[in-house]
């Protein structure tokens, strides 16, 4: 479960203030999986905030990053990154939308007073209810869909973004979008 592709979130030309060696570095968000991860920039190359870059195995694929140095905490983002989070979470779930869609479509019980679809922010039994039978008539389509045929529903995307967001904080124990 390796990230093959990440948003930029933000650049240190000159690395950490903290860093003995001063590398150019930037810390990114993953395109699958959400994971918060710092990555050394190639010497002569730089980054653009959210700009999509490779960050997988494949050393030829790497035009811009030189090495993954590794996971983070949310706590670790610097205030810069911390800020773009929200507008690089919310452009992945707009690129990826089919695979947030069908969460809509397939989405269980975690206990038996509880919902998957109860973790999303603004979704409560009434909505969950509604999501429900209007699934069994006809699976979902795009978060337009949703917002049409559930119109008591919140912006499904805004909840979607919104539940991202709390996981990767470490808000709830449950982990329905990202790894923890």
């Amino acid at each position: 479960m390796k990230e093959e592709y990440a948003i930029v979130l933000d650049y240190l030309p000159y690395g950490k203030p903290t860093d003995i060696r001063s590398r150019p570095l930037a810390q990114v968000v993953g395109y699958d999986y959400f994971t918060l991860l710092e990555v050394y920039i190639r010497p002569g190359k730089s980054v653009e905030l959210l700009e999509k870059i490779y960050v997988g195995k494949d050393l030829e694929k790497r035009e811009k990053v030189e090495k993954v140095r590794g996971r983070i905490r949310y706590t670790e983002l610097t205030s810069t990154a911390q800020r773009m989070l929200e507008e690089a979470v919310a452009r992945i779930v707009k690129e990826r939308e089919k695979d947030f869609v069908a969460f809509f479509n397939r989405a269980g019980p975690i206990t038996v007073r509880r919902h998957q679809l109860e973790l999303l922010p603004g979704i409560g039994k009434k909505h969950m209810f509604k999501i429900l039978e209007e699934r069994e008539k006809k699976p979902f389509e795009s978060f337009e869909d949703i917002k049409n045929r559930v119109p008591l529903c919140p912006n499904p995307m805004r909840a979607v973004v919104g539940r991202i967001l709390e996981e990767i904080q470490g808000v709830d124990k449950y982990h329905v979008f990202t790894k923890p």
